[in-house]
């Protein structure tokens, strides 16, 4: 079979990812190899190939701050437009609306590692463009008495927060442990106070995965949640 992907495809890789990635998120068992099985006796290539075009989709979830399916490192050798077309089948396979900007990320990490020879002109008016993005309805209420309960402080590293509004309250910012996009509860169990700082470390950070498991440890209130997908 040829090195191009047919959409199909490329399809039955996301959805076969997808369908992991839920099943982890509520902690039920599967067998990682019995989907690369399944694909290569449907489209001939080898089990091999199915588990690295896994490892990619795992890049795309890293680019949008997503955990990925365990044991599928992100793989970042991959083309900005596959990059788009994993993205878009992702949202389909999610019921999702595309609305994030995994592209653009890629192309800063790309560079960052090889950065231009001259400096950027960058663009005196940059353009424009009206995207779709779906967001989930939060519940003011658990927001609120996170932040009471965290007292201004980063419930992760411990800090003061890094400064306060005008209003005079400490900034800090909610987040949920396990994403309400991954299945995640919008309840007080699944949500900590975060400074900026461990936020980002939170979505993006090498050992998030280890980050939410001593959160979660530390924290009384996280352990009546499901421990999954951390």
């Amino acid at each position: 079979m040829s090195d191009n992907w047919t959409e199909e495809e490329l399809r039955a890789s996301v959805d076969a990812y997808v369908e992991m990635h839920r099943l982890e998120a509520a902690g039920q068992p599967f067998t990682k190899k019995a989907y690369y099985e399944d694909l290569a006796d449907r489209f001939g290539r080898t089990v091999k190939s199915y588990e690295y075009r896994m490892q990619n989709i795992s890049y795309v979830y890293s680019l949008q701050g997503r955990q990925w399916v365990s044991g599928l490192k992100p793989a970042r050798n991959v083309g900005s437009n596959v990059i788009q077309h994993l993205e878009r089948l992702i949202a389909a396979s999610e019921g999702q609306k595309l609305g994030s900007n995994t592209d653009f990320d890629a192309t800063v990490e790309k560079l960052r590692r090889k950065p231009p020879a001259s400096l950027p002109k960058g663009k005196k008016k940059p353009k424009s463009v009206q995207a779709a993005v779906t967001q989930y309805v939060r519940d003011a209420e658990v927001v609120a008495w996170v932040l009471a309960q965290a007292s201004g402080h980063c419930e992760c590293c411990e800090a003061p927060a890094p400064f306060v509004r005008e209003d005079g309250s400490p900034f800090l910012e909610v987040h949920h442990v396990q994403r309400l996009a991954d299945g995640g509860e919008d309840t007080i169990n699944n949500a900590v106070a975060l400074c900026p700082n461990c936020h980002r470390e939170f979505h993006f950070g090498a050992n998030k995965r280890e980050l939410a498991r001593k959160v979660r440890a530390k924290i009384p209130r996280l352990q009546a949640a499901s421990e999954v997908n951390v």
